[in-house]
């Protein structure tokens, strides 16, 4: 499994949105740890296995605030021999702005037709 690191920067004014926003990405799909960074503590960075980025970015947007994705980076487990070579070996993915998720379901809206039974009968007796 190829570990990504996924870096989303959301509007968070207050310690309850930042909470909301830790459960949301806590339960997506595939998340390992979840972390509130930035001098502003306005993002979110998470570390996990196949997680789609857009779709966590979108559900942040949705129901904390807005929301933009900052950066995707493939990290690949640490060797012994590679902690001697001390080099950042992560790769950065920018992701196209009009992506989206697959599991979308269309919009159906429905319509029931309406009979305008006209002025009531008069009913003098």
């Amino acid at each position: 499994m190829v570990q990504q690191k996924i870096v989303i920067k959301v509007d968070m004014h207050c310690d309850k949105c930042r909470s909301k926003a830790m459960k949301i990405a806590a339960v997506a799909h595939g998340v390992n740890s979840v972390m509130i960074q930035g001098e502003d503590k306005d993002k979110v960075e998470v570390i996990g296995d196949e997680i789609d980025a857009a779709c966590l970015t979108r559900s942040l947007r949705k129901k904390v605030g807005h929301a933009t994705l900052v950066s995707v980076e493939v990290v690949k487990p640490k060797d012994p021999q590679e902690k001697e070579d001390k080099k950042d070996k992560s790769v950065t993915i920018q992701w196209p702005s009009g992506y989206c998720c697959q599991n979308q379901y269309p919009q159906l809206y429905l319509c029931e037709p309406v009979s305008d039974p006209g002025p009531p009968p008069c009913s003098i007796m």
